[in-house]
């Protein structure tokens, strides 16, 4: 089971710089993924957690695959409904290609109304636009291969009855956000799905965690790593860690997430 590393590419304590510094982190870690966010216009109800400055993640990823040579590369996860679906799949194709075959495209449907108002985009049409996004994605996919170049691996996000359809018949993979280890183990013994790669959360504590409610990936470094071993025994073949928890000022102090990230690489090393 691979490990990636989910990095804010917004808030006050981000820009290039410190991109950069992640990815290099990321990369020499020896994390196999690094993925980015996805918002187009930061919007209020955006803002709050994710203000800007917001790198865009096609451009960003760009930027990224020069400065780093073997992590992939990816998006947690790319809203799909914003762009135009022939845009979105001409965009992965080419960074695909350019990455060397590092991109995976992690998508969505989208949860931020203002946003698709400032965007002009109906919200309610959401579901529908997302479909035939997914659809275009899965033909540039077969025209890749046809051309002998790697197609773009597809993670579908979401848990709600549509999303959960949508990763059956479209994704390589189910790409669930942030899930308790009871509900993606449920999920898992109801549906049949393509595979499973789930972000969770990364907060290494110095006590365990009691709590039954306590989130995968929250607690101390033998926890943490109690979680990813019950996420490779229900099949996950990548794991995404989320070091980030919502409070924007975080981005000013990357400096504890990348401890974090490197007590679980340490401790995973020391015990594989």
């Amino acid at each position: 089971m691979r490990l990636g590393v989910n990095v804010p590419n917004f808030g006050p304590g981000t820009d290039p710089g410190v991109l950069r510094d992640w990815a290099r982190i990321t990369e020499g870690l020896g994390y196999d993924l690094l993925m980015v966010s996805d918002h187009v216009a930061v919007t209020p109800d955006v803002a709050e957690r994710y203000p800007e400055p917001f790198y865009e993640p096609f451009t960003t990823l760009s930027w990224l695959a020069g400065v780093t040579g073997t992590v992939r590369l990816g998006t947690t996860v790319l809203i799909l409904p914003y762009r135009h679906p022939r845009l979105v799949a001409r965009m992965a194709a080419n960074l695909g290609r350019l990455s060397g075959g590092r991109l995976v495209l992690g998508v969505g449907a989208g949860w931020a109304r203002q946003e698709f108002d400032a965007l002009g985009v109906p919200f309610a049409a959401r579901g529908r636009l997302t479909d035939e996004c997914l659809a275009a994605l899965r033909d540039a996919g077969r025209a890749e291969s046809e051309a002998g170049a790697a197609p773009v691996p597809l993670w579908v996000g979401g848990h709600s009855a549509a999303a959960l359809r949508r990763a059956a018949r479209y994704g390589d993979a189910w790409h669930p956000l942030r899930l308790s280890l009871d509900r993606m183990r449920a999920i898992l013994a109801e549906h049949t799905l393509p595979g499973f790669a789930p972000r969770i959360a990364l907060r290494v504590t110095v006590d365990p965690v009691d709590d039954p409610e306590r989130p995968a990936g929250v607690g101390t470094v033998e926890q943490i790593l109690g979680d990813l071993d019950e996420l490779r025994l229900l099949g996950a073949d990548t794991v995404v860690l989320d070091p980030y928890h919502g409070d924007p000022e975080e981005t000013r102090r990357p400096h504890t997430a990348w401890r974090a990230l490197t007590e679980v690489a340490a401790h995973r090393r020391t015990t594989a």
